[in-house]
């Protein structure tokens, strides 16, 4: 009867004890989902480029690297699937390319946490608004968040700043430089609810502008060398 005992209780702890290493392994799977966007690099993007290969939605290589190519595919299948064409690959187009926990933590971009957000939003700032007045800087970062929240653009951050054509930092390089001290403040008040620019969701250089139709937008405010509008 003892020995029933014992056997009966060290089989009931390898169980508990596998149950809990599945737990445990299911959780740290779905964790280290991670998003990925234009610019992200390693066998996260590989893995999602070579499906949208195999399915059509690319022309190209399954190369590793988030850029044009990769960006176009992802928005044609996010389309063709009814989500939000931001071109950033997140738990729903993870989902429907057939990756539901997301790919392994392996890009290196990584997981975008609250931090990676505002490090990305700082070195936009420090792109585009690198010497001007300190609330003018916090204006740019505002105008990134207020598209967030717009249907006319990506709903996220990455999304918003990695859109083809949408800043210059990104199409000059900027977008790789440390960020400036005052532009992670800057980012940290945007991110916190301070909106300088009253709203805005476009800003401009007016000495250096060159779209027409940049000046169709009516003009909320002006901080230091940048007219904010809508």
């Amino acid at each position: 009867m003892k020995r029933f005992l014992f056997i009966s209780m060290s089989l009931s702890v390898i169980m508990i004890t596998l149950f809990m290493f599945n737990i445990s392994y299911f959780f740290h799977n779905v964790h280290a989902a991670e998003t990925i966007y234009w610019g992200s690099r390693g066998q996260s993007v590989r893995e999602v480029q070579t499906r949208l290969i195999n399915w059509g939605y690319m022309q190209g290589t399954a190369d590793g690297v988030f850029g044009q190519l990769t960006y176009d595919g992802v928005v044609k299948f996010q389309r063709k699937h009814g989500l939000k064409p931001d071109g950033v690959v997140g738990p729903n187009t993870y989902k429907a390319l057939g990756m539901p926990a997301g790919a392994p933590n392996r890009a290196s971009g990584g997981s975008v946490t609250r931090n990676d957000e505002k490090v990305l939003l700082a070195k936009a700032i420090t792109g585009e608004a690198r010497g001007e007045p300190y609330v003018g800087q916090v204006a740019v970062g505002a105008v990134i968040l207020n598209r967030t929240r717009n249907p006319s653009f990506p709903n996220t951050i990455p999304g918003v700043i990695y859109q083809p054509l949408a800043f210059t930092a990104v199409a000059d390089g900027q977008i790789n430089l440390p960020p400036d001290p005052s532009c992670l403040k800057a980012a940290e008040d945007a991110l916190n609810g301070w909106d300088p620019s009253g709203g805005s969701l476009y800003y401009w250089n007016p000495a250096k502008a060159t779209s027409k139709w940049i000046w169709s937008r009516r003009v909320v405010t002006v901080i230091g060398k940048h007219y904010f509008g809508l």
